[in-house]
């Protein structure tokens, strides 16, 4: 049996379980996302949408496969909403860049391009919970990398959420992950550190309030990095970072 469906905006048509998806997203995004919050077990939504038990199906399919609902089974059951994850966005992506062959180096352009400007709007609102926050975040990327961790990144993030523009985290993390995908030099422990000394010149001129040498500085860094980029058969080794630090100093 053919499911019905309505014509799009393309003229196409969309099968009418794609329709009721995207009505119950947008009553999701009406309620605020209110994780836990049951829509409506599924004899409620059948009878509330006029639709067969196949068609809610298919509406539920798409609303899980997105990250923003699932049907709960049993006593109390229903169609309950979640909350979106990051990772699903970054594999959507990451499939979407896949398939229109985008140059890794490209994404890293639109990364560093966001960066800069999130450390400029991180400067200008930084307050004190932000100063500590960042702080904080430079003790734990050091604790790591002493108890032998290579981790780096988490600077760039904390920025993003500095700012407080939602978008620009989203999409910062999302461009974040896609770039470290081809990433090879936090396997060295020696340019894990140089990039742990470049993200304290950073912090040091964030909370300073220069954003002239927070964006320098932070240029400089995403500069190094593009290099190690563009040799990830030398493991790193290829594009130190020793200049970019010196010439943050």
């Amino acid at each position: 049996m053919v499911e019905p469906s309505v014509p799009g905006e393309d003229g196409a048509g969309r099968k009418l379980g794609d329709v009721i998806a995207r009505q119950l997203e947008r009553e999701i995004v009406e309620l605020g996302f209110p994780a836990g919050h049951v829509l409506g077990s599924e004899a409620e939504l059948r009878e509330r949408l006029k639709i067969s038990r196949a068609v809610l199906r298919e509406a539920v399919r798409v609303l899980e496969h997105h990250g923003v609902a699932t049907m709960r089974r049993g006593p109390g059951g229903g169609l309950a909403v979640t909350a979106p994850e990051t990772g699903a966005v970054v594999r959507a992506s990451a499939l979407a860049l896949a398939y229109t062959k985008a140059d890794p180096q490209h994404v890293f352009e639109a990364r560093s391009a966001l960066e800069l400007k999130c450390v400029e709007l991180a400067t200008a609102r930084i307050d004190e919970c932000g100063i500590a926050r960042l702080r904080a975040s430079l003790r734990l990327e050091q604790e790591r990398q002493r108890n032998g961790g290579l981790g780096t990144h988490d600077l760039h993030t904390v920025l993003a959420e500095l700012t407080g523009n939602r978008a620009l985290v989203l999409f910062v993390e999302v461009l974040t992950t896609l770039t470290n995908t081809h990433d090879t030099h936090a396997r060295s422990p020696r340019v894990a550190a140089e990039v742990r000394v470049a993200h304290d010149k950073i912090a040091e001129a964030v909370i300073a309030g220069d954003a002239a040498l927070a964006r320098h500085r932070m240029q400089t860094h995403l500069i190094a990095i593009g290099k190690w980029l563009a040799c990830p058969a030398r493991g790193g080794d290829g594009a130190r970072s020793d200049d970019s630090v010196r010439e943050q100093e």
